[in-house]
């Protein structure tokens, strides 16, 4: 149970890590936003079951409305959840979209299409909620980030790694940029979790079908046993639940002890450990140019 109970929003909740977070949070004694979008047509049995699960646990647990394509959707979402709630104490940067397919079929278009989602989603969500975090002088942002930014990038994949590399970048510069604000910084990283999702069940594709079919002939073997070489990596006893628990427990550190980056990859293809040689770097690099307080939010894990 959760020492203190935090106010949480998390966005793309309607099912995989956003739906196991939002419910694992409530579980740990939290009050949570469950951000998700077309509650009234196409995520209305998500919600439904979502509040049925709060009724019949007893945990501070709603849906909000939250398209995070919209700016106006994500404030009025965290309007609502602070007229809820008077209060808010982080945002777990969840919501994505992944697509699958060679690089060249996706027209720009297409990639400025994964980007919004993955990106500029998260840019919305931050507009509204920082300016309540900032006059608080408190809070967390939690970034559901992908191995892939730090380790290998498999093929057919491009558009999505591209956009979630964007927003690890997007968010260390957010973490140098709001410390002095009091508002923290953790970027969970999970690896390729191929069960316990809709991460792969609902991934889209290019729009150029044309060029695609070209890459049938010498790489359609391939492509069509991409999830399979995936699931290989994979432990049979690897859990999705095991992200959001990790979630848990960085939200249930107290401020200044939370991880900086923290992999929860069940692989251990050694990506991670590159990344902790990285974070150290950065450190070196903060302490240099004298941002000491920066230094609390890049504990070693």
């Amino acid at each position: 149970m959760a020492a203190e109970r935090q106010v949480i929003v998390v966005t793309g909740a309607s099912s995989g890590f956003g739906r196991l977070t939002a419910v694992a949070l409530a579980r740990d004694g939290h009050a949570v936003a469950a951000g998700m979008r077309r509650t009234a047509d196409r995520n209305a049995p998500a919600v439904a079951a979502l509040h049925r699960l709060a009724e019949e646990e007893d945990l501070a647990l709603s849906a909000v409305e939250l398209d995070v394509q919209s700016q106006e959707s994500a404030d009025l979402a965290v309007g609502t959840v602070l007229d809820r709630y008077g209060r808010l104490d982080a945002v777990v940067h969840n919501a994505g979209h992944m697509v699958l397919g060679p690089a060249e079929a996706f027209t720009a278009e297409d990639l400025a299409a994964v980007y919004d989602v993955n990106v500029l989603g998260a840019q919305r969500v931050n507009r509204a909620a920082l300016p309540h975090l900032r006059g608080q002088g408190s809070g967390l942002l939690v970034w559901v980030g992908s191995s892939s930014t730090r380790g290998g990038h498999p093929p057919f994949l491009a558009p999505y790694f591209a956009a979630k590399a964007a927003m690890d970048a997007l968010a260390e510069s957010y973490a140098a940029e709001l410390i002095r604000f009091g508002i923290e910084t953790s970027i969970v990283v999970p690896g390729a979790f191929t069960s316990g999702t809709n991460h792969f069940a609902n991934a889209g594709g290019p729009s150029d079908t044309a060029r695609e079919e070209v890459y049938e002939e010498p790489y359609g073997e391939l492509r069509a046993g991409l999830t399979d070489r995936l699931n290989r990596l994979i432990p049979p006893d690897a859990r999705a639940e095991s992200v959001a628990d990790e979630i848990v427990r960085i939200v249930g550190l107290p401020a200044g002890r939370r991880p900086f980056r923290s992999h929860v990859d069940p692989s251990k293809d050694g990506s991670e450990v590159v990344s902790i040689v990285a974070d150290r770097i950065r450190a070196e690099f903060y302490r240099r140019v004298g941002i000491e307080d920066l230094l609390s939010s890049t504990a070693s894990l």
